[in-house]
């Protein structure tokens, strides 16, 4: 059996796949090399966005296993109709994007960039200017739309180690923890700092921000995303940021999965961004390639993984 990793995985998992099954890796996660390995494998696992039409070019696949928790990065109605398992790994990156959230409050916050960027083009005194405009962030307000694993623990941080007032907006306001006072959506817009997507695509949240609800936000408010990149309707993000109409952005994710070269946010000089990369981290790798590799292990061996996506497949396959 062959199990393809569309990106690299650590070491723990890499060695418990191969004790059973042949990894192959791929080069890159670009769409032609992913199509080019999937033809003859049995799994696939993925931290990148796969093609849609991956489940016909994989007439063996039997698995697929996200790194992560995004399932829009896998073709789920097609999978499912093909009797393909999709599982993910739930609250297993909750704690290195919490991480990553108060990095870019700290941050943007702070406007360490282009302190940073000056420092190394422009005379000493001319940086130091620029930390005229950073901010106290204690007693600023923060807005969480999707307060699940990774926005409670943000709420934490924020609250209790930064001294923030946090709100908090998600389909359940009765779920909120403690931190994070209910607010809608409109109330969380017009009255927060900082602004982190945190919630998952659905079609509900798609494009949730957009220009009526960037108009909502303070003009000294920043934009945060580590959800999904769709979420956020972009062109309307750009104009935005472009006329200055909110203070700046941390984006994480993007509403294609790649930027290309000559995307209108690389001109834009109020936004930071990272390629896909919150969840990222050492101590976060080595716990996710061990829990992908035996979930697909368990589903190669004809089991039922344990964080099954769409469990209609075995559905099926009983009836």
């Amino acid at each position: 059996m062959k199990v393809l990793l569309t990106d690299p995985i650590a070491s723990p998992g890499e060695e418990l796949l191969s004790k059973t099954v042949s990894v192959i890796q791929a080069p890159d996660s670009a769409p032609d090399s992913i199509r080019g390995l999937a033809r003859d494998v049995d799994g696939i696992i993925t931290r990148s966005k796969l093609p849609d039409d991956i489940c016909e070019l994989a007439p063996r696949l039997r698995g697929i296993v996200v790194h992560g928790t995004g399932t829009d990065l896998v073709p789920l109605a097609a999978a499912t109709a093909r009797g393909v398992l999709v599982a993910n790994l739930p609250g297993v990156n909750a704690q290195p994007v919490a991480e990553y959230c108060a990095m870019a409050i700290l941050m943007l916050g702070r406007n360490i960039v282009a302190i940073t960027a000056a420092l190394r083009s422009a005379p000493w005194d001319d940086a130091r200017r620029l930390g005229a405009k950073a901010h106290e962030i204690a007693g600023m307000t923060l807005g969480i739309v999707g307060v699940g694993a990774i926005g409670a623990r943000l709420a934490k941080i924020a609250r209790h180690g930064f001294g923030m007032q946090v709100l908090g907006h998600q389909r359940r306001l009765d779920r909120l923890p403690p931190e994070a006072a209910p607010a809608s959506l409109v109330q969380l817009l017009a009255k927060s700092d900082f602004v982190v997507l945190a919630c998952p695509l659905t079609p509900q949240t798609k494009q949730l921000i957009n220009a009526k609800t960037l108009g909502l936000m303070k003009r000294t408010a920043w934009l945060i995303n580590v959800g999904r990149g769709p979420v956020v309707h972009e062109e309307a993000l750009i104009a935005a940021l472009r006329e200055k109409r909110i203070a700046g952005a941390m984006l994480d994710v993007y509403e294609h999965y790649r930027l290309e070269p000559g995307h209108p946010l690389f001109a834009l000089d109020n936004v930071i961004l990272t390629p896909h990369l919150a969840a990222v981290t050492q101590e976060t790798r080595a716990r996710a390639a061990v829990a992908a590799a035996d979930e697909m292990l368990r589903i190669l061996k004809g089991e039922p993984p344990r964080n099954l996506v769409n469990p209609q497949v075995l559905k099926k396959e009983l009836t």
